[in-house]
This record gives C-alpha cells, structure tokens and sequence, in this order.
C-alpha cells in the first residue's frame, strides 16, 4: 500500500436514503454470483459514502440477503465523515478513512466496490487513473461499479469495470411518470456524460432506445411497464447487445455490452 494517503478529493456528500437501491438490486440479483462464489466473509466497499452512511447500511442489509457472513465496509476520503459513522458499526459494517486505492485492514481484496456519486465532479481524464487504481485492489472475479443517480434515486447509471477494464453499461428508471428514457443521459457517469453528442455511441443507444419506445406507444395502455419491455426487447431485436430480458426489464432497468457505447476518441 502507498505511503503517500488517500487517493482522491472530497466529495460534495449529498446522500439520502434508498438513493442507490437500482444499483443494489443488480448487485444482489445478476451480480450475485460474484459474492456467492467468494471464500468466506466476501468483502464489499461503498466507497465515498459520502455526508451520512446510510447507503453503506442499507448495502449492508441487502447483500446479506445473499451471503450472511458479507463485511461491508464504508470508506470515505473526509475524517470528519468517518468519525460520525463509526457509532453505527456493527458485525458485517465498519467505516475506514480512505480514497480510491481501497484501503482495507490485513491487505483484504473486495469482491465488490461500488462508487457511486463520486467521480461525477473530476475531469473525464481522471477516470481511467481513478478505475486503474480501484480495480487493482480487487479480488479474483471482483468488480467496481462507478456510477450516477439523481437524488432520489429515480435515475441512474452504472458502468462495470474489472481489472480488464469495463464490461457493461446499466441504466435505470423509475418507469411511473416515465415520458422518454433518454432523460438518464443527464445521470450517465462521468466516462461518458460527456459523450452523448452525435457520432457517439452512447448518444446512438439513448436515440434508438427513445425510437423504440416511440414506436410501442400503442402499448401505454396496458401500462408503462409493458411499453419499457416491448422497447428493450425491440432494441435488442435491432441488434444492439442488450443483456438480461422481461425480468431486469419490468424492473426498469437495461444493461448493454461496453461494445455498444465505448467512446470513439
């Protein structure tokens, strides 16, 4: 481990409760395996947790749902925000001062890092440095989830990066009062907030995700649920590799291959 400190900037803090629950989900549904799959007392990190640890306690409760021996661990960059969290530690949560290089008591590697909020206020050329650093203190099979929310929760988006760098892009939706689902571009995370301008292809994905769900507005009827399904699996049949199907779809949430919105330059 570098000498050298926490690795990073304090963040802006701004929580509030059941915030990343879209994240959380994919975590303890797709992602399960990941923990499942990890020799005893997997390690999870909520790093830069941010002004109160509520989202590091609610991880911890819904990954126990998956593995009762999980070690959730809050790690935030600002003392003062350690320091105020600590009261709430318990068997399975604890809080540590640090930034992205991860650090863990006894070298532990984390199946799961979720970084949520926290890199939406650096430069976009900070991030392959920022992944590069996180990702290098992964277990075997782990992963770090870098993404962006509204506050409520409502929007978000995810991308999911391994030591070979990233793999997939998540979005999600709040589907009730839903008018178009190309209003996530103003949550997309910060690799590519920057990108969704024409010629790119995260600006292509949300344009023919918009179509799609033009095209079934006969299906509003039956619900905005069945409209969201019938468009991703419209997306789907028009060739773009989305992942999962109706189950992550009526959850208001579609997954894609990195493939498909990897910047061009």
């Amino acid at each position: 481990m570098s000498g050298r400190g926490p690795e990073g900037v304090v963040t802006r803090g701004t929580t509030n409760p059941n915030r990343l629950r879209r994240c959380d989900r994919w975590l303890a549904g797709p992602q399960a395996w990941r923990l499942r799959r990890a020799g005893p007392s997997p390690v999870v990190v909520d790093l830069g947790y941010g002004a109160t640890p509520v989202t590091a306690v609610e991880l911890a409760e819904r990954l126990r749902r998956v593995r009762t021996d999980v070690q959730v661990v809050g790690v935030e960059i600002d003392r003062a925000r350690v320091a105020a969290a600590r009261p709430l530690e318990r068997p399975g949560l604890r809080f540590a001062h640090g930034g992205f290089e991860v650090p863990l008591p006894g070298d532990a590697r984390p199946v799961l890092v979720r970084a949520f909020n926290v890199l939406r206020q650096y430069d976009e050329s900070a991030v392959a440095a920022a992944w590069a650093t996180t990702t290098a203190r992964l277990a075997p099979d782990g992963l770090l989830v870098d993404g962006t929310c509204d506050e409520l929760g409502r929007l978000a988006a995810w991308v999911a990066v391994t030591r070979d760098g990233p793999h997939s892009l998540s979005l999600g939706w709040r589907l009730r009062g839903l008018e178009r689902p190309g209003v996530v571009a103003e949550r997309l995370p910060k690799v590519l907030i920057h990108r969704n301008v024409p010629g790119e292809r995260v600006h292509a994905l949300l344009g023919a995700l918009d179509a799609a769900w033009e095209r079934r507005a006969a299906l509003a009827s039956y619900g905005v649920r069945q409209r969201f399904v019938a468009a991703a699996a419209a997306l789907r049949d028009d060739g773009w590799p989305v992942r999962d199907g109706p189950a992550r779809w009526r959850l208001g949430e579609l997954t894609v291959d990195w493939s498909a919105v990897a910047p061009r330059r």
